[in-house]
């Protein structure tokens, strides 16, 4: 491949959501500025042996409306999730896939965890009924970068493709990443973002045993996620997909796309110190932002509005906190900072795809949703969450920031595109 000498301008035309509060960007945007929670009781599976008996499960969706039946059925519900929200974007893009040259359309899309429904359900086939009743498709389901596959052999694309794993920063991290595939030259348009469908029974044991998810608000699911919340006690899982049409300035104005903003920095690196625990000062998370800051050109007082990590567990939200003191100093407590998934739920490796889209939106809209159920201050979290109800300002930078476990830090700078 040939490389360019100077880094390409990336901006982002399309977006394609599927999640508990909505399946395309403009009914998931109208109900994060309501302030909606898409969180109830738990209905996959019967959850009273949990101690967390609540998630933000994705319903009400037909996938044959973007998959042949019969690929419904072979793939895990994470991939179809990936490639019905690719379909969604890609029609938001109003891009003509079949118009463009595909071998420089690429794919990056990622699962934190993969395919663990099909796990939970051939083992169970396994155990039941022997090694000769399993799947012939299991494998093909289960892996991690099965979503990017399908979704370059639905669309074609002949592009770079891969898939990154990096917990709940996996959606960041590929969106990240598929920018500076774009930068360097080696493809015109990505197809990038996360997927993730772990409300599994196994999922929720795993997750409830490291005592991770809250259990202190099981009979008010939408007051359970409460990210910066004196009251917070663990997060709240969600499910879904989000994905971003990336595609160089040149080739959006060339076919007249609309564009909703530019995609301008990207850094990633990892604490190094615990393999769940964020560091206890937030020294690295700091050092990250820094790192998007700086690859974005811009000044940390130009930007306006972050979409937290947030995830409403009492470590996560203070260090986090630390991090934004100690990267924006007086200005932090100035800048419009909301956790969504106080709605969404956590949607592990899918949420900074999804959260990405929220700054996309924030920045062609000038409308920021809330916190929901900030009600309790915390000392430790003091700054500017945007308790509970929507607010407006015009925001000329954005930015997102994700933590996985493994100590993966990830964070997007987002600027309105002149």
């Amino acid at each position: 491949m040939e490389h360019s000498t100077s880094k390409k301008r990336v901006v982002i035309t399309g977006i394609g959501v599927v999640t508990s509060l909505g399946h395309d960007i403009g009914q998931f945007w109208e109900n994060l500025l309501a302030g909606k929670s898409g969180i109830t009781k738990v209905t996959r599976f019967d959850s009273s042996a949990f101690t967390c008996k609540v998630a933000a499960e994705v319903t009400d969706f037909n996938a044959e409306n973007y998959m042949d039946a019969k690929e419904v059925k072979r793939n895990d519900r994470y991939t179809v999730f990936a490639v019905s929200a690719a379909k969604i974007a890609v029609n938001d893009s109003q891009l003509d896939i079949n118009k463009v040259d595909k071998d420089r359309v690429g794919v990056v899309v990622g699962s934190g965890i993969g395919g663990m429904e099909t796990i939970e359900t051939q083992a169970k086939v396994l155990f039941e009924k022997g090694p000769r009743r399993v799947s012939p498709f299991m494998i093909p389901s289960l892996i991690g970068n099965a979503a990017p596959g399908i979704i370059a052999i639905e669309l074609g694309c002949r592009g770079p493709n891969f898939s990154i794993v990096t917990a709940c920063a996996t959606g960041s991290h590929c969106i990240g990443e598929a920018f500076k595939v774009i930068q360097r030259g080696d493809a015109d348009i990505m197809i990038a973002g996360g997927s993730e469908a772990a409300i599994t029974q196994l999922g929720f044991s795993g997750f409830c045993s490291m005592k991770a998810m809250s259990t202190a608000f099981n009979d008010t699911p939408q007051k359970a996620c409460r990210p910066f919340d004196a009251k917070r006690d663990g997060f709240v899982m969600g499910e879904g997909a989000g994905i971003l049409i990336l595609e160089t300035l040149e080739h959006a104005i060339a076919r007249g796309a609309k564009i909703y903003c530019e995609l301008a920095g990207y850094a990633a690196n990892c604490d190094a110190y615990h393999i769940t625990s964020p560091h206890p000062e937030g020294r690295d998370l700091a050092n990250c932002l820094e790192a998007a800051i700086k690859d974005a050109s811009v000044s940390k007082e130009s930007i306006g509005y972050i979409n937290a990590h947030g995830t409403s567990t009492p470590y996560n939200d203070k260090f986090e906190t630390m991090a934004y003191k100690k990267v924006f100093g007086e200005h932090a407590h100035k800048v419009k900072i909301s956790s969504t998934k106080s709605m969404t739920g956590h949607l592990l490796g899918a949420t900074g795809a999804v959260e990405a889209a929220v700054c996309a939106k924030v920045i062609e809209t000038g409308e920021i949703p809330p916190t929901i159920n900030y009600e309790n201050p915390d000392p430790d979290c003091d700054l500017d969450y945007v308790p509970n109800v929507k607010t407006s300002a015009p925001i000329e930078v954005a930015l997102s920031d994700n933590l996985g476990f493994g100590g993966h830090n990830a964070a997007l700078v987002f600027k309105k595109y002149r």
